[in-house]
């Protein structure tokens, strides 16, 4: 059988259909940040466990570092089964899904995580063609599994990945158009500040490998690497989903998509331009910050050697 491992904060909305599409798990895993709606209720009656995630930085999303976040999870959750299924609240797993997990690891083989193939939609309609990637390693021996980034991170299984057929649904509009910009412009806040660290950190930067590396997570981050560096990255964007991937196909739902991805983009853009203004100016950093200057700054705003 297969535990599954829900992070959730305040998801009273989608987490009854979540729960659903997961019931036939034995071992179902609630990790709650801090919810001050219903949500561990919902889960709580669903027979689900609730683990509350340690206390601190809640003020950030994911506490301002994702990888750590999930990483704590998989280290502290005593999951029942050896493969856990990693889901959001906003995402359902379709029974063609769940069969097929459970067969593949009755016979893994040497596999120690799968991908799996996500629809997401807007309008209810599956954006086919716009997004960027549809898969995404989600099943995996959590002992074998760590993330890299701080946000939108990198899965990165310790050993081979095999895939698995059938659709992991994703609904990320649920919650409405300003729910989405809202929490996009959290994630926006972050990898500015992920793109910081990988400017102090040097880290090595191939466009060989953007291109055709094997392994899909090491391709990822270097495409990420080059991608940070285009000239009119916005409009790029939209032009690689909107024209490149062929997001007119997906009609209105295609379209939306794409400028809305535009968006976020500019706002990266523009975070990451004051992160580095702040950085290179103090007193600029306490005026935002409403701080005086003799007292000491936090985290990314602290000095340029800040990993924050």
């Amino acid at each position: 059988m297969i535990s599954l491992f829900i992070p959730i904060k305040n998801e009273a909305r989608d987490l009854p259909a979540c729960l659903k599409s997961v019931a036939w798990s034995d071992d179902v895993h609630v990790y709650d940040s801090g919810s001050t709606d219903e949500s561990v209720k919902i889960a709580q009656k669903a027979g689900a466990k609730v683990t509350a995630a340690p206390q601190g930085r809640e003020t950030e999303i994911f506490g301002g570092d994702e990888s750590r976040h999930k990483k704590w999870a998989l280290d502290n959750i005593r999951f029942r089964n050896d493969w856990v299924l990693h889901i959001d609240a906003d995402e359902r797993v379709t029974p063609e899904l769940a069969s097929n997990a459970l067969k593949a690891i009755g016979e893994p083989g040497n596999n120690v995580a799968f991908r799996v193939r996500r629809r997401d939609f807007l309008a209810g309609q599956w954006l086919e063609h716009t997004v960027a990637s549809s898969y995404y390693i989600r099943l995996f021996r959590p002992e074998k599994m760590t993330y890299q980034r701080i946000i939108n991170p990198v899965s990165v299984p310790l050993g081979p990945v095999g895939e698995i057929n059938g659709f992991l649904d994703h609904h990320p509009f649920s919650k409405g158009i300003t729910h989405w910009v809202a929490k996009h412009n959290s994630y926006a806040s972050l990898e500015a500040r992920q793109i910081a660290r990988n400017r102090e950190a040097q880290r090595r930067f191939s466009v060989l490998e953007a291109l055709v590396a094997r392994d899909p997570n090491v391709r990822r981050f270097h495409q990420k690497e080059l991608f940070y560096r285009l000239p009119f990255r916005p409009l790029m964007k939209f032009l690689i989903l909107y024209a490149a991937k062929r997001g007119f196909l997906d009609g209105r739902a295609g379209f939306q998509y794409a400028a809305l991805q535009s968006i976020y983009e500019y706002m990266i853009v523009l975070k990451t331009r004051e992160l580095r203004e702040e950085r290179n100016m103090p007193d600029l950093a306490a005026a935002r910050s409403g701080i005086p200057r003799d007292i000491p700054l936090e985290g990314a705003h602290a000095n340029s050697s800040s990993n924050d």
